[in-house]
């Protein structure tokens, strides 16, 4: 609560409250009942209750989901290259360790050596294996997770302790939680009006005293506990970690609150082409070769280039030239020239010196002209022509000469045009990284609805984009996979790293995909949204359902003081004891009610900000003035009925019942001596048997001829007393037409002619004025009133 100001202060309010109903106990009356006190102490202290709760339950789903990774973590038997035997806590990084079909991988790191079918589900969820190899961007393996079939070496690449299960459990327990900007920013905003109302609230004490109605302490507290915003004050913590929760649940792992929080700002999203924007399974559905190759060199020129290339790609090359030609070519000997985003090519150097090479056309067409070759017309038209339909061209090359193009087609996935389009609504821009030539890239992300692309992209490409971006005031969002990402998924404001990719990748980027899904950080931007729209919504709601908060208590506090003010309470409440219980138990009960709303979230649509402002605005800014006056109304309603269930037969006027048997009617007596305190005037003769009411208003000169006479008599008796002081009911009589009790106010201003026609101080008339003043029954039902009859009978017992 220390980190929460609006929350800690309604604890020391809840401290002071029990402070209150103590000093009650032990003999102080000025502050009420200890019935009607010791309630709003109850009230107060459910509200912090009901705080805690709505944080309580979002750490616990998080808690729930650690226990379930706590089991995978359990110690399990590692086998070293050796041939020992240690617990995988022993492992330290750099050690390597072997695995084979049937074993449980003791901690994270990289296959080094070898290919394994992989289950991944106890990490995942997802009950389908993978295929983990060395040398690939899929080497990385999690410690917890099982070898399926084959055998690998592995090395570790964490500090025990350190693994990504230790790193998953920690956060998901919310351990290592901070707080965002914006929810920081909140924080202070929210101090900001609770410093402005514990100002406002002091300063009521001397208006207060001016206006001479004194104000209870629990008066004071419940006001400033409505006035503050305790509603986000109590769901703040709770929003943020059910965004964390949420993500979670998509199989995102977040390293802090704060990338979730950003997803949701975010204004640039690059996304690769390839297994994002396509299905990524590029084939090669076409061998041309260039003019004066014939199709059979060519042909063997690709497959050779393609025998040890393990990609997808490479594997359907050797399949689209059939297994009968590639069972006829042979690379004994060779050495393999691995793919790289530096040289952009692939391919083998043969026995005899012979050097193939397969990739881009740039790449290819650099390495011809450097070697002092013409690049071929036709092969560079079957380029452009292969681009334009979408296609991927590789050019081969043989000795530095120009064999030929291989096209390579992909499919863009279903429904991506519509996705990318909700994007533009929420006003993000979408960006295709690909390794494609310029045209190529621009007849995807024409087909797919992107709004840019960088071409030919490199790793220092991405960075620089990302860097350009940021430097305009822009947030960025990416994800990859391989090392060759890290840097830029590090650089970026919100960087989606794939579990199945490299450790350097995950390490980068601060949220990493248990599903390897590429179209997964379209989602996480949704959840980012919900998020922030979630914490707006609830705030603004905090903020509009204090009105109605000030309509109830403001009249109560000063109704006794300045009548007009019952024309504020437009919601008829009862009396103010019942006005402030009824609200601060609103302020309470609120809080459990809007638990499901804060972690489920406020349900995301794609508009515009304007649109979306307006449609919050209305829901949730005009819904939160209108609910709290239903509510307050219906717990006034419910308060008065309860208590009135309670103490039947309570009122003045009714008959009184003793020992099981009804004896009188408590009406009031007449006092016209000056040294008694004289009660309301009657509306018909005095006569102790009944009473009557009377129908004379405004509109009826004899009766303002009547008020006027009382009003004069009553400044004769009382000169000290001002014409604008005299209280209506001593000179208005009451419907009843005899009212056995007046208000504190009608016999405080009686005071002084009373202590001058007994010789005796005002204080020592206003000290018995203050022992005879009875409560409201419970400390709400109804207002402070004095007995005059009981009042004059112990101003008797004076000497």
């Amino acid at each position: 609560m220390l980190k929460n100001p609006v929350m800690f202060t309604v604890e020391i309010g809840t401290a002071v409250m029990l402070f209150v109903c103590l000093w009650i106990l032990s003999g102080e009356g000025s502050q009420g009942s200890f019935a009607y006190n010791f309630t709003v102490f109850l009230v107060l202290f459910l509200t912090l209750l009901f705080a805690n709760f709505a944080e309580a339950i979002a750490e616990a789903r998080g808690k729930a989901q650690a226990d379930s990774l706590r089991k995978t973590r359990e110690e399990t038997p590692a086998k070293l290259e050796n041939g020992q035997t240690i617990s995988s806590a022993q492992l330290k990084k750099g050690d390597i360790f072997v695995c084979e079909a049937g074993d449980i991988i003791a901690t994270d790191g990289e296959i080094i050596e070898g290919l394994a079918t992989i289950d991944e589900s106890a990490i995942t969820g997802e009950s389908a294996p993978v295929i983990r190899e060395a040398g690939g961007d899929k080497s990385s393996v999690t410690g917890g997770t099982k070898v399926l079939s084959d055998k690998i070496k592995v090395i570790v690449t964490s500090e025990p302790g350190e693994s990504f299960l230790d790193k998953m459990i920690a956060l998901v327990e919310g351990a290592s939680r901070q707080k965002t900007p914006n929810e920081i920013a909140l924080t202070i905003l929210l101090a900001g009006f609770t410093l402005v109302f514990i100002i406002v609230t002091v300063t009521l004490a001397p208006f207060a005293k001016y206006a001479n109605t004194p104000i209870t302490i629990s008066a004071f507290i419940s006001l400033f506990v409505c006035l503050i915003p305790t509603t986000i004050g109590g769901l703040l913590s709770a929003i943020g970690i059910a965004g964390m929760d949420r993500a979670l649940r998509a199989n995102v792992i977040t390293k802090s609150g704060k990338a979730v929080e950003t997803a949701g700002d975010i204004d640039v999203l690059l996304l690769d082409k390839t297994g994002t924007i396509t299905i990524g399974n590029r084939k090669a559905t076409s061998f041309y070769p260039t003019k004066g190759i014939s199709q059979e060199d060519f042909i063997k020129s690709a497959v050779l280039s393609s025998l040890a290339d393990d990609t997808p790609e490479g594997k359907s090359i050797v399949e689209l030239a059939g297994q009968d030609v590639a069972n006829k070519l042979s690379i004994e000997g060779a050495t393999l020239i691995k793919f790289t985003a530096e040289t952009r090519t692939s391919g083998v150097v043969l026995k005899d010196g012979t050097n193939i090479r397969k990739g881009a056309q740039d790449a290819a067409k650099n390495i011809s002209e450097t070697a002092g070759n013409i690049y071929p017309q036709d092969t560079a038209q079957k380029v452009i022509d292969i681009s334009s339909n979408g296609g991927t061209p590789l050019v081969v090359i043989k000795n530095n000469q120009v064999q030929g193009v291989i096209e390579l087609q992909d499919i863009i996935k279903t429904g991506m045009k519509e996705r990318f389009e909700r994007l533009r609504k929420m006003g993000i821009k979408t960006v295709m990284v690909t390794g494609d030539n310029p045209l190529t890239a621009k007849f995807i992300a024409e087909k797919a609805g992107v709004d840019d692309f960088i071409a030919e992209a490199k790793p220092e490409d991405k960075m620089n984009y990302i860097k350009k971006e940021q430097a305009e005031g822009r947030l960025v969002a990416m994800m990859g996979d391989g090392t060759n990402d890290a840097p830029a998924l590090a650089q970026a404001n919100v960087g989606v790293a794939m579990n199945s990719g490299t450790q350097a990748a995950k390490e980068a980027g601060n949220m990493v995909d248990l599903d390897n899904d590429p179209t997964k950080l379209i989602e996480i931007v949704e959840i980012g949204k919900q998020l922030l729209m979630t914490r707006g919504t609830l705030t603004t709601f905090s903020i509009a359902n204090d009105v109605a908060k000030y309509f109830a208590i403001i009249p109560a506090l000063f109704i006794t003081a300045i009548p007009a003010l019952q024309g504020l309470n437009i919601m008829g409440l009862h009396s103010p004891e019942s006005a402030i219980l009824s609200a601060v138990i609103f302020n309470a009960i609120i809080i459990p009610f809007l638990i499901p709303l804060a972690l489920r979230g406020v349900a995301y649509k794609p508009i515009g900000a304007s649109a979306l402002l307006r449609r919050n605005l209305f829901i949730y800014g005009i819904g939160g003035v209108i609910i709290p006056f239903i509510g307050i109304k219906l717990i006034d309603l419910v308060v008065i009925l309860g208590i009135a269930q309670l103490a039947p037969n309570q009122g003045k006027g009714e008959i009184v019942t003793v020992n099981g048997k009804n004896h009188h009617i408590n009406v009031a007596q007449k006092f016209v001596e000056n040294k008694y305190f004289w009660s309301r005037p009657s509306a018909v003769d005095y006569n102790a048997s009944g009473s009557g009411g009377s129908n004379k208003g405004t509109n009826n000169p004899d009766y303002l001829a009547e008020v006027k006479i009382r009003i004069d008599t009553f400044l004769i008796k009382n000169p000290s007393v001002k014409r604008n002081e005299v209280p209506s009911e001593l000179v208005t009589a009451s419907g009843s037409g005899l009212d056995p009790n007046i208000s504190v106010q009608g016999a405080k201003v009686q005071a002084k002619r009373i202590a001058a026609s007994r010789k005796i101080s005002e204080e020592k008339v206003l000290e018995v004025l203050q022992k005879n003043t009875e409560k409201p029954l419970l400390g709400m039902l109804g207002t402070e009133k004095i007995n005059v009859l009981q009042l004059n009978i112990e101003l008797d017992k004076l000497k």
